[in-house]
C-alpha cells in the first residue's frame, strides 16, 4: 500500500500552534504526527501528518479544522513512516523527566528520569502541552504528597503512568477506551521497566469492575480533553480518596474556568494551575 503524508511549512510559532490543534484532534486515529525544523538559521518549521490511505479525506479535515487551505499531500517511497516520523520528534524534558524515542537513547543524561515512548498508534509522547504540563505536576504531587496508588484515566501510551510508577513503586491502574492504546500501554510499561507496577484495562469512563478493586485512589490523573472531564466530575469525585489529588489536562486556557467550576460544584478546591502552550493543567484536592 502506498504511504503518503500531508504536510505545512511555516516559521516555529505557527507550526507550534497547528501541532497543538491537530494531535488531539486526529489521536483516535493512529497517524504519526512530527512537528520538524527543517532550517535552524531562519527557524522554519514543518508540520506532517502521515498515513497509508485516506489522503484526499485527511486532507480535507486538516484544512477544515486550520480554518483556510495551507495544507498539501504528497506520496511517499516504500519508507517505514513510523520511523519516519521519529525523525523529527525531538526528545522533552519536563521537570525531571526525559521522554524520548527509542532512536535518542544516547541523549538521556546520568539525572534524567528516561521515559521512552515512540511515535505510533496511542496519544502521548510528552510533546504536547497538555502531557508536559502534567509531568510537571505529577513529579511535584508524588515528591510531596506520596500516594499509595494511583490512576491514568485515558492513558493513552501510558506516558503519564509510566511517569507516576518511576517515582514511585506503587500500584498505577491505567485504563483507555481503546483497546489499541491499552495493548500499547501495557508494552510501553514493560520497555520503561515498570509493568509490575502498572494495570492495564479497556474501559469506559469508570464503567469497569476492575474499579472496585483499586479504588479509591490518592492520585488520579487525566488528560483528556474538556468536555468530557466535565461529565466525569462525580465519577472522579467519587474514586477520589480522602485528602487525593486530582490532575487534568486536555484543556484549552479558555475552558480552565468552566472545567473548574465543575470540580468544584463537587466540593473539591483548586490548587494550582499550570499554563503551557495555550493549554493548561489543572491540580485539584
Amino acid at each position: 500500500m502506498s504511504q503518503s503524508r500531508i504536510f505545512y511549512v511555516t516559521d516555529k510559532k505557527e507550526a507550534e500552534e497547528l501541532y497543538a490543534l491537530l494531535e488531539p484532534a486526529f489521536e483516535d486515529d493512529g497517524y504519526p504526527l512530527a512537528l520538524t525544523e527543517i532550517d535552524e538559521d531562519k527557524e522554519i518549521f514543518e508540520v506532517s501528518l502521515y498515513m497509508e490511505n485516506d489522503v484526499d479525506e485527511v486532507l480535507e479535515r486538516v484544512n477544515t479544522l486550520v480554518g483556510h487551505k495551507k495544507f498539501q499531500s504528497e506520496e511517499l517511497p516504500d519508507i517505514d513512516w513510523v520511523l519516519h516520523s521519529l525523525e523529527g520528534l525531538k526528545p522533552v524534558r519536563a521537570g525531571s523527566f526525559f521522554v524520548h524515542g527509542s532512536h535518542d537513547r544516547d541523549k538521556i543524561e546520568p539525572t534524567d528520569i528516561s521515559i521512552e515512548i515512540d511515535a505510533g498508534l496511542a496519544f502521548g509522547t510528552g510533546h504536547h502541552g497538555t502531557t508536559a504540563g502534567c509531568l510537571e505536576m505529577i513529579e511535584e504531587l508524588v515528591k510531596t504528597e506520596h500516594p499509595t496508588n494511583a490512576l491514568d484515566l485515558g492513558t493513552g501510551s501510558a506516558v503519564l503512568a509510566i511517569a507516576v510508577a518511576k517515582l514511585a513503586p506503587i500500584p498505577v491502574l491505567a485504563t483507555d477506551n481503546d483497546p489499541i492504546a491499552v495493548s500499547v500501554a501495557a508494552e510501553n510499561a514493560l520497555i520503561n521497566g515498570v509493568s509490575e507496577h502498572i494495570i492495564t484495562a479497556t474501559a469506559e469512563g469508570f464503567h469497569h469492575r476492575i474499579f472496585s478493586s483499586y479504588a479509591p485512589f490518592d492520585l488520579i490523573v487525566a488528560n483528556i480533553l474538556a468536555r468530557p472531564l466535565m461529565d466525569l466530575a462525580p465519577d472522579l469525585r467519587a474514586n477520589l480518596a480522602p485528602n487525593g489529588s486530582i490532575v487534568l489536562s486536555g484543556i484549552l486556557d479558555t475552558q480552565h474556568d468552566m472545567v473548574l467550576e465543575a470540580y468544584q460544584a463537587q466540593g473539591l478546591t483548586h490548587q494550582k494551575t499550570l499554563h503551557r502552550n495555550g493549554w493548561v493543567t489543572i491540580h485539584l484536592k
